[in-house]
């Protein structure tokens, strides 16, 4: 990872990137975390992509997340006896039950669940938004609208409801299958899609365990009304502004994203950015300007991680996608007016002691200008709050359970290292110091600020705060008990 970029990029493998010489020039470019999508491409496929994944992680030597996003249910039309139909503005158009092909009349809308949450006034959206029907009069059957936008309509095309929760769950058939197949293969995180009330994470938790942490992608408009409860029950949040915008006016899509970031960073979750970043490179080698401005305010805002989709897994410039969007991450992140967006959105800490010490560790880091803040974790959960706290140096997240690594390589300015576990603050002291000049976050004769829990491996114990100094002796790959001085201890 490179160290002087603290907001992570998330990559989408598919058939222009799946070998594993592919998968580490996109690591070596830029990616921390890599996204087999489930709405395409077989199970199989998923798990040779998975196996050079973490070949490509031993080959670079660094921790790097999977995450696997689930399709969620697809409500689509049937289709059509005689080929597409257009629809003009004003025409009567018929859904229903009814399996047989369609016509420019009426088709096929093979889900109840629709029609069972339907009313007179509500509009159904065709075609990613393209295609707009008002319902006149419906039932448990049918639905009989008039086109209040028109196009041309074919086979098992998409169909949304705006404004409408739909009593359907949000994990299909298909969805526990991919779950999980993507639970036994190992993945570090699971994408929750359709996500509209906060029972649909914990229907999603009930199955997941702790064997992954839930990412939920907030791409309904139905989960708003309970958005900050949905957060708080994540692991993570993704802002899926492309499903998003479909359902919502194009104008709503930026100031939600907005307020998803500030309550992800004030909970303390990782918060991704996705959808159409930089959608011109699938074909061309450089984005458009206004596509690089998307990215630069995502970042500015606050974000954890960009995301690529098409453009990584099937567009013809995989890596130069990866290498533009680090560079503009990079080129934001020395801007002073990100610097002071950052420091004016300081989450408060909550009354607890972790959090008490993970906010004095940043104004200790800060103050004393220490080359990094250290956290020893057993769960993610201390080196997350460090990441809240968005410090001006780099966080060294270091575990003894390489999930846990792999999972901080989403956060916020983490490095993250899987290393052996400590029995002693002395030995504490000489890993964090020995693992900060491995990775080039710290020299001879710098402080680093070091936040562990004791007894050492308890989750949730963060309980010890210590600023210590580098000494000459910390050179990879030793990591001599006691190897550098403590100077102060909190």
């Amino acid at each position: 990872m490179p160290l002087h970029r603290s907001t992570k990029i998330v990559a989408t493998l598919g058939p222009a990137s799946s070998t594993e010489a592919q998968i580490v020039a996109l690591a070596q470019a830029g990616v921390n975390v890599f996204r087999l999508n489930a709405s395409h491409g077989t199970q199989p496929e998923h798990a040779l992509r998975y196996a050079r994944i973490r070949a490509a992680e031993d080959r670079l030597g660094r921790p790097i997340g999977v995450l696997l996003d689930l399709q969620g249910p697809k409500l689509r039309v049937g289709t059509f006896a005689y080929g597409p139909v257009d629809l003009g503005i004003g025409d009567s158009f018929r859904l229903d039950l009814d399996r047989r092909p369609g016509d420019r009349k009426r088709v096929a809308l093979p889900h109840p669940e629709v029609f069972a949450s339907l009313e007179p006034g509500h509009d159904l959206l065709l075609n990613d938004g393209r295609i707009r029907l008002r319902v006149l009069a419906c039932g448990a059957d049918f639905a009989e609208t008039e086109v209040i936008a028109g196009g041309t309509l074919s086979d098992r095309k998409g169909v949304n409801v705006p404004g409408t929760a739909l009593a359907l769950t949000a994990l299909s058939e298909k969805d526990r299958s991919d779950l999980a197949f993507g639970l036994e293969l190992g993945v570090d995180w699971i994408g929750l899609s359709f996500v509209q009330r906060p029972e649909d994470i914990e229907e999603a938790r009930a199955l997941i365990g702790d064997r992954a942490h839930v990412m939920t992608k907030i791409e309904k408009p139905a989960a708003l009304p309970t958005l900050d409860r949905i957060i708080e029950l994540s692991d993570a949040v993704m802002v899926a502004r492309g499903d998003l915008g479909v359902e919502l006016p194009p104008e709503d899509v930026p100031g939600l994203q907005k307020r998803i970031i500030r309550l992800s960073r004030a909970m303390g979750k990782p918060v991704i950015v996705a959808t159409q970043m930089l959608e011109s490179m699938i074909a061309e080698p450089t984005p458009t300007r206004a596509e690089a401005s998307d990215v630069a305010n995502a970042v500015y805002d606050g974000a954890d991680a960009v995301m690529l989709s098409a453009e990584s897994a099937s567009g013809r410039y995989p890596v130069e996608a990866v290498a533009m969007m680090n560079r503009i991450v990079h080129k934001v992140e020395r801007d002073p007016l990100y610097r002071r967006i950052m420091d004016a959105e300081h989450p408060h800490p909550e009354a607890t002691a972790p959090d008490a010490l993970t906010a004095a560790a940043r104004q200790i880091a800060e103050t004393i200008s220490a080359a990094g803040i250290v956290t020893f974790t057993t769960t993610g959960s201390t080196t997350l709050r460090a990441a809240r706290e968005r410090p001006t140096v780099p966080i060294l997240g270091l575990s003894a359970r390489r999930e846990t690594a792999r999972r901080l390589s989403l956060a916020w300015g983490v490095h993250a290292v899987w290393t052996d576990d400590v029995q002693n603050f002395s030995e504490m002291v000489g890993r964090a110091a020995s693992a900060a000049t491995a990775a080039g976050i710290g020299r001879t004769g710098q402080p680093l600020v070091v936040t562990a829990g004791v007894p050492f491996g308890t989750p949730g114990m963060t309980n010890s705060l210590r600023v210590v100094t580098i000494d000459a002796e910390d050179e990879p790959p030793a990591a001599p008990a006691g190897a550098a001085r403590q100077t102060e201890t909190v």
